[in-house]
């Protein structure tokens, strides 16, 4: 017989611990650290082996560490730079992905790379320490004790993948993918995953090569077109999700457009509230409501006041409506559209 540690007698220990660590039992913040708690001591008589508890607590060690991290820097937009650790030093996308995160720090951006060599150490040279974030993979083959962020601690070390991806995209206002191998394609359809099934906000990503004539990126979407779009695995609107540039200065723009109008998103029950920079007249409205009518799943879109459930950027105007939580690339193109109009 194992003990109810949803017992009054238990709840009231571990509020007690969550008090003398400084919490307030009483907040939903203190209420998550219960749960966490309550979780933690079931694992003592499920079954659970070794390995599986070792994993647990260290992927837990390590996003506690990283969120701490990240969130000194809370409020400074943030791209995600992928591409092979294997481009040499003088290829042109380790020049273009140099110049590239050169650029975006100049406009107050900050760059995340995996913090090793080639794209990676070209994505961190360019935005210079003070604005680069090195995720590193403890791998047998890598060494990143030279890494160009070695000693900083925005260099944060995970042992697990899935751990360092969710602080790619939890952390990400953008991603730029250069050519790469096998973890860069990894990386870049694990985005393209999230985005189509609504598992991440909406970011832009651009795909980018030093080549002006290089055809990397234009084989990738050739196989897209006639492997996936073509036999009916993704729709046409899932294609708004990417962007190839062909040059630096496209790829941020394109990122630079995305935010012109648009803020932020996000649920407030069952409606999608979207945050804007300069509100919408009414015949903009109308017309996004005659072409993205296929995205509301009853009513229209319009625009609102912040909601009571709202506790940031309550500045900003706001459109809402009724989103069928399915089609978001064409949610994508009504980005798009809004920053256009």
């Amino acid at each position: 017989m194992h003990p109810d540690i949803y017992d009054e007698k238990f709840t009231r220990e571990i509020e007690k611990l969550i008090t003398e660590c400084g919490g307030d039992p009483d907040t939903f913040q203190g209420d998550l650290v219960m749960q966490l708690i309550q979780t933690s001591l079931r694992f003592l008589w499920e079954g659970h082996d070794l390995g599986q508890l070792k994993l647990i607590a260290r992927a837990m060690k390590e996003m506690r560490y990283a969120y701490r991290i990240f969130n000194r820097y809370e409020g400074i937009r943030r791209v995600s730079i992928f591409g092979s650790a294997r481009t040499p030093e003088g290829h042109l996308d380790y020049q273009l992905a140099k110049k590239f995160s050169s650029a975006m720090a100049a406009l107050g951006w900050m760059c995340i790379t995996g913090a090793a060599n080639g794209i990676m150490r070209a994505g961190l040279e360019g935005a210079q320490k003070e604005a680069g974030f090195g995720l590193s993979i403890k791998l047998p083959f890598e060494n990143t004790d030279e890494s160009f962020l070695e000693g900083d601690p925005k260099m944060i070390s995970f042992k697990y993948f899935f751990t360092r991806k969710l602080m790619f995209m939890s952390h990400s206002d953008a991603v730029a993918a250069f050519p790469g191998g096998v973890g860069t394609m990894d990386e870049l359809f694990e985005v393209l995953t999230l985005l189509q099934t609504g598992k991440a906000n909406l970011i832009p990503v651009v795909l980018m090569e030093g080549d002006p004539d290089g055809q990397y990126w234009r084989n990738w979407e050739e196989y897209v077109d006639k492997q996936l779009l073509a036999k009916g695995w993704i729709s046409p609107e899932d294609k708004h999700f990417y962007h190839i540039a062909r040059s630096q200065d496209e790829a941020v723009e394109h990122i630079q457009k995305f935010y012109r109008r648009y803020h932020s998103s996000r649920y407030v029950k069952d409606e999608l509230v979207i945050r804007l920079h300069s509100p919408l007249t009414p015949q903009q409205i109308d017309k996004l409501n005659a072409k993205y009518g296929k995205l509301f799943k009853e009513g229209k879109l319009e625009s609102c006041n912040p909601f009571p459930e709202e506790k940031d950027h309550l500045e900003l105007p706001r459109i809402k409506f009724w989103f069928t939580r399915k089609d978001f690339g064409l949610l994508r193109a009504l980005i798009d559209d809004l920053n256009s109009l």
